[in-house]
């Protein structure tokens, strides 16, 4: 990251709702705020003096009870859409001015509505086209409109705000600052550090992103693009995703890049974001992509997007992120000579399986991260063996002889111990990365091959554009098997031990002691980590 930048955190600034004529609502919209201004206008005396002390009462932050981060997400509505506005200044140490526009679904009667939002200014809020009170509690913007919001209605949320891109006080992601511009790096919980959101796996939604930069910058976003508008000194460049994405999932860059073009299996368009000066160096190892992606179809089905590519940030992150169709590396790792070139692959496969195993079908909580996570390292590690790395039999012996170590320091794969306060990221531990990948490898051994493969393409096929949890796991092994699974899966997922590994009792765990680490914790996830 760039050096000798402040750190400070902005939150959600209370102001008076500038007074605006209300605009026009599109359909989905359905005309909501002037039925609601009827039935206030009609409801009794008494109903009215109830709405109005609800309305009175205290702000608080909500959430809807995630076992690791309780206080994300909020109840009462699920978003449809996504319009984010951006326009960026030029220098990436500056706020960027934005408008957000939340399109959403009431699924229970509301007088207030919760956003997550924790680093920015709110200049105003309207709902609906009116204006609409608003106040910050804890990491929480809370929004009065101006009537009852009604069970079953849908209504637009329009937030007119600042992104602040230098980093927030005590917390980790959001905007990250490349050496010509920006990009972004959500997970697991750093959205709302960007843009007011439901900032929560569970609620996925389509995303337009609107983002004028100067001339001279190139932006490229998740989805497609949709068209680029030029005036005098600077271009407003507009990207939607066609199919549903988690908050964390979002990738907007902006720099001095340039995008590389190519044709992918079945004519899926491909394109990669790459810093100009490097152009050269770079394009044989995104010449990979293609191979990969096929590769990957074999295993899993059809790959499930509109597009994909790499985002190659001149930034030094320590990480990759599986970004929705467009996956964020440090440009380092394909420039380092001391990688080999199998191992510098096998991350890519890792980022790339995500966009089946963790993007198209979404963790419905956090605790189900190990389905993203355990996944995507067992495609790294089986693509790491074809290309020279270590065989997939003794790396998974390797993550047995530590796996109970893993789960004394963090917890089981799908019961990880919940993050220390300011540091986020520790839910992304061995337990969930290559302890994961060890339950499907040992439920491989106990189901066989052919029943195995079987369960990976349906699983991906049943849950695609959704989420899906643990449990659903289960049951579709159970189903694949032909017998219940549940007392062979539930020591594996939840044990303190490690069970005994079908097929390989020779094996065995030794309970080391060892501190929760930090991300990255993986190979896919730490250039140069874990080579063999």
């Amino acid at each position: 990251m760039p050096q000798g930048r402040t750190a400070h955190s902005h939150r959600p600034q209370a102001q008076a709702p500038h007074s605006q004529a209300a605009r026009g609502r599109d359909a989905r919209a359905g005309g909501g705020h002037a039925r609601r201004r009827r039935a206030v206008a009609a409801s009794l005396a008494s109903a009215v003096s109830v709405c109005l002390v609800a309305a009175s009462a205290p702000a608080v932050p909500l959430g809807i009870g995630d076992r690791l981060f309780p206080y994300l997400g909020n109840p009462g509505y699920d978003v449809l859409s996504y319009d984010i506005a951006l326009d960026y200044p030029g220098r990436n140490d500056r706020p960027l001015e934005a408008v957000t526009t939340i399109d959403a679904r009431l699924t229970a009667g509301l007088d207030r509505i919760n956003l997550d939002f924790a680093h920015g200014t709110v200049h105003s809020v309207e709902v609906d086209g009116a204006p609409a009170g608003f106040t910050s509690a804890g990491e929480d913007l809370v929004i009065t409109p101006e009537g009852h919001l009604d069970e079953g209605e849908r209504a637009r949320i329009t937030v007119r705000h600042t992104s602040d891109p230098v980093a927030a006080e005590d917390r980790e992601g959001g905007w990250v600052r490349t050496a010509d511009g920006l990009a972004m790096a959500n997970q697991a919980d750093a959205a709302h550090l960007v843009f007011p959101c439901n900032d929560h796996p569970s609620d996925k939604a389509v995303f337009t992103f609107r983002v004028t930069a100067p001339d001279g910058h190139t932006v490229v976003a998740g989805g497609l693009p949709a068209g680029v508008d030029r005036t005098r000194g600077d271009a407003t460049w507009t990207y939607r995703t066609r199919h549903p994405m988690a908050t964390e999932l979002a990738q907007v860059s902006i720099g001095r890049s340039t995008v590389l073009h190519r044709a992918g299996p079945h004519g899926l368009p491909l394109r990669d974001v790459v810093p100009t000066a490097h152009r050269a160096k770079l394009g044989p190892w995104l010449a990979k992509t293609p191979a990969q992606i096929s590769w990957m179809e074999e295993r899993a089905g059809r790959y499930p997007f509109e597009t994909y590519g790499l985002l190659l940030a001149d930034a030094s992150t320590g990480f990759a992120l599986e970004t929705q169709t467009l996956s964020l590396f440090e440009r380092d790792l394909f420039t380092d000579p001391s990688l080999p070139a199998w191992y510098v692959e096998s991350v890519m496969v890792h980022e790339l399986a995500h966009q089946w195993f963790g993007n198209s079908v979404s963790p419905r909580t956090w605790s189900d991260l190990w389905l993203n996570e355990g996944h995507a390292t067992w495609y790294e590690a089986l693509y790491a063996q074809e290309r020279g790395g270590r065989t997939l039999e003794a790396r998974m012996k390797a993550a047995y002889e530590a796996s109970d170590g893993w789960r004394a320091a963090g917890g089981p794969p799908a019961a990880p111990e919940p993050p220390e306060p300011g540091r986020k990221a520790d839910i992304f531990r061995p337990s969930v990365y290559s302890g994961a990948a060890l339950v499907l490898y040992a439920l491989r051994e106990e189901i066989g091959r052919t029943a195995f493969e079987r369960l990976e393409r349906d699983w991906v096929t049943r849950h695609r554009d959704g989420t899906a949890s643990t449990s659903d796991f289960v049951r579709l092994a159970s189903r694949t098997a032909g017998r219940d699974l549940t007392g062979f899966l539930r020591p594996w997922l939840y044990g303190a031990t490690t069970p005994p590994m079908p097929g390989h009792p020779e094996w065995k765990s030794e309970a080391r002691s060892a501190a929760p680490a930090r991300r990255p914790v993986t190979p896919a996830h730490r250039p140069g980590a874990g080579r063999e």
